[in-house]
């Protein structure tokens, strides 16, 4: 009886085990679902295909033509039907290329073959086998580890595919020839199948629910541009924090999801670098042309890297839980956030240029202003006193966060720089001007000092701090009587 109960506990674990792990994939796999659905949609898509090609074994007519060659149409889509229409017409392309190439000189082998006479027909054909996988192959044995073609980066980037290919139809073609009569039907009927098997994936990749590297490319430098601004923006309210600002601690706490969202940024480099060498592939498509300037966000992606990589630095005291009180804090404090929130909104009206493909117009307005913070705070920190009088084991963090800014704005200028020199490749459209003349005169109030708008609404007027200015401009001044100015 106890041998039984012990059989049926285990049974019942085995089951309940069973059981968790099936719900487990299936979460797995609607989730994956769920983060793009566009997968089903390809997973489809390749179904269609296989289905369309699997038509030369179905059809008699189309067997009978081609044989069991048919089967290279299969082949063909299970191998080059990607996920984008980039790399569709990368594969499709490098292996119909190859294997034209391929065959046509497995058939000139064999022909200069047979010239050999019986004997020496199958050393030539092991010679050239031999030197053409020597001259493309990335590895033959131990004893040619390395080839030729590996020093090539660019071939190896855009055609490796299409070199595989190449040696593998040659080796086929060559070798079976020997023992094949009818080499050139069989060439034949392995291109034509080839080319139907990759057209069929080309044109349902491009008119089904197309799925393009450029426009993946185009969305994820928008997006990592607007993750290092959302970090700058609120960066703000955590470096309050230092100075003990218990309101700004609770507005902080509610989302975090900021501080984590720059370092996506810092991964992106690989996925940056393969999206633009299939979008590389693609036709004109949408907003794209052909000629499409994809090299340059690969220059806009190693900008926002080094910009991360500083925010990573900035990272650092936010997750620090030491509240700061010193003079020299509460002097230079005011400044930081105007760099943080500059930079940040010149980030933002950047990555709203490449998202909506116009040409950025307020950008350049932001980086003055943080520009004017910065000269503030350097000013602020030569004149500082409380340097020599503070322990500068607890000014240091603050130092450091000062330095880190001015270098964000470096960072900033720089991808500003970038994305206009993007938009006028891409030829991108200019922005309506929707400026109005109140924002006109808080642009010009600008240059003037570091301006910090407050909007009253007990009241109808409007009240401006300006903060770090010597001189006295009376075009700064407003002429209303409703608008009140504190020096």
């Amino acid at each position: 009886m106890e041998i039984d109960l012990s059989n049926r506990e285990k049974a019942t674990r085995s089951c309940s085990f069973i059981k968790a792990k099936v719900v487990e994939i299936a979460e797995k796999t609607k989730k994956i679902g769920q983060d793009d659905p566009r997968r089903i949609t390809h997973s489809a898509k390749v179904g269609l295909a296989l289905t369309l090609v699997s038509f030369f074994y179905y059809f008699r007519p189309l067997y009978d033509g081609f044989g069991q060659a048919g089967m290279w149409a299969i082949l063909t889509v299970v191998v080059v039907f990607e996920y984008t229409v980039g790399g569709t017409i990368s594969k499709c392309l490098n292996r119909g290329f190859a294997t034209l190439l391929a065959g046509a000189l497995g058939i000139g082998a064999e022909y200069l073959a047979t010239l050999c006479g019986e004997k020496g027909e199958p050393v030539l054909l092991g010679i050239l086998v031999f030197i053409l996988d020597e001259l493309f192959s990335k590895s033959l044995n131990a004893a040619a580890a390395s080839t030729f073609m590996r020093f090539f980066p660019n071939i190896k980037r855009r055609y490796d595919y299409g070199v595989l290919i190449f040696i593998l139809t040659f080796s086929l073609v060559a070798v079976s020839g020997y023992r094949v009569d009818q080499i050139i039907q069989l060439a034949h009927q392995r291109l034509s199948t080839i080319l139907v098997g990759a057209t069929t994936c080309i044109v349902i990749s491009i008119f089904i629910c197309p799925v393009w590297a450029g426009q993946d490319l185009h969305n994820l430098a928008a997006a990592n541009i607007e993750k290092l601004a959302s970090f700058l923006e609120g960066f703000g309210d955590e470096f309050s924090r230092f100075l003990g600002d218990e309101g700004s601690v609770v507005a902080s706490k509610n989302d975090k999801s900021f501080l984590q969202g720059y370092k996506s940024v810092l991964n992106a480099k690989a996925t940056e670098e393969s999206l633009a060498n299939l979008a590389c592939w693609e036709p004109g498509h949408g907003r794209f042309k052909f000629h499409h300037p994809w090299k340059q966000y690969l220059k806009i992606g190693v900008l926002a890297r080094k910009c991360a990589c500083h925010i990573e630095a900035l990272s650092g005291y936010v997750n620090s839980r030491t509240q700061v009180s010193s003079e020299f804090y509460i002097k230079i404090h005011q400044p930081c956030i105007i760099i943080s929130l500059e930079s940040g909104k010149a980030l933002k009206d950047l990555a709203a240029a490449i998202k909506n493909m116009v040409h950025p117009c307020d950008a350049e307005t932001h980086v003055k202003n943080s520009k004017a913070a910065a000269n503030e705070l350097k000013s602020i920190i030569e004149s500082s006193s409380s340097l020599a009088t503070e322990d500068l084991q607890e000014i240091m963090p603050t130092l450091v966060v000062s330095s880190v800014l001015i270098d964000i704005i470096k960072c900033v200028e720089k991808i500003s720089e970038s994305i206009h020199e993007l938009s006028k490749k891409a030829l991108f459209k200019k922005a309506n001007s929707t400026v109005t003349p109140e924002k006109q005169q808080q642009k010009q109030l600008l240059h003037f000092g570091i301006v910090k708008p407050i909007n009253d609404t007990d009241c109808d007027h409007v009240v401006i701090e300006i903060n770090g200015t010597s001189e006295d401009n009376s075009s700064a001044r407003p002429t209303n009587k409703d608008e009140a100015v504190h020096m």
